[in-house]
C-alpha cells in the first residue's frame, strides 16, 4: 500500500470538506464528518488544517479557482471560438458537479452571515479568489465592463435556478447557452416552470 504524503493527504482533505461544506454549509458541518469521509482522524485533520475555520476557507478558495481555471483552459482549448461560448459552456460543465455549484452557495451564506457578525476578515480571502473569475472573465472580454457583468450575472442567475431545482432548459433560458452567445434567450417569454412536485 502507498503511503501519501502531507501534500496529497491535504489535498484529499480539500476536496472532501468541498463535499461535507456543500450540503452542511459552514455552521452546520463538522470537522469529525470531513476526516471521516477521507479515512483520516480528527487530530490528523487539525495537523493539517489548524480550525474548521481554516479547512473551510481553503475548500472555499479551491473551489472559486476551479471557475477561472476552467476559462483559462477552454480559451486556450479553443482560440478563436466566441470567449463567450467558450467560457460558458466551460461553466456549465463544471457546475454539473453539484457539489461544486452548493459550496459556491455555502460560501457565499457564510461570507454574508461572517460579516453580519462583524468578522470581515473571514471573506477577504474569499473576494479575492472571486475576483480572479472576473478578471478572467474580464480579459477575455476585451475589458468591457457591461459584457463581464452581464455574462457573470447570468451565470449567477443559472446557479440560482439549478440550485433550486429547475431543469436544464433554464440554462438557455437564462441566455448563456453558447448557442445563443450574450444574446436574448429563445425562452425570453420569462422563467421555466417550477419543478413538479407531484
Amino acid at each position: 500500500m502507498v503511503r501519501m504524503s502531507a501534500a496529497e493527504r491535504r489535498e484529499s482533505v480539500i476536496r472532501a470538506a468541498i463535499g461535507e461544506f456543500a450540503h452542511g454549509g459552514y455552521a452546520g458541518t463538522s470537522t469529525e464528518a470531513i476526516a471521516r469521509r477521507v479515512g483520516v482522524s480528527q487530530p490528523y485533520l487539525f495537523r493539517l488544517f489548524k480550525n474548521k475555520r481554516e479547512l473551510f476557507l481553503a475548500a472555499a478558495t479551491r473551489c472559486l479557482e476551479e471557475t477561472p481555471k476552467a476559462f483559462a483552459a477552454a480559451l486556450e482549448k479553443e482560440p478563436d471560438a466566441s470567449p463567450v461560448a467558450a467560457m460558458a459552456t466551460a461553466y456549465m460543465r463544471l457546475i454539473d458537479d453539484r457539489e461544486l455549484l452548493l459550496m459556491q452557495l455555502q460560501i457565499y451564506a457564510a461570507v454574508a452571515s461572517a460579516e453580519a457578525m462583524g468578522d470581515r476578515e473571514f471573506g477577504a480571502e474569499i473576494r479575492s479568489a472571486w475576483l480572479e473569475i472576473w478578471d478572467r472573465a474580464h480579459i477575455a472580454l476585451g475589458g468591457d465592463v457591461d459584457a463581464t457583468t452581464h455574462f457573470l450575472g447570468r451565470g449567477m442567475m443559472i446557479n440560482c435556478l439549478l440550485a433550486l431545482g429547475f431543469p436544464p432548459d433554464h440554462r438557455a433560458w437564462a441566455g448563456i447557452d453558447p448557442r445563443f452567445g450574450t444574446g436574448s434567450a429563445p425562452h425570453s417569454d420569462g422563467p421555466p416552470e417550477a419543478p413538479d412536485e407531484s
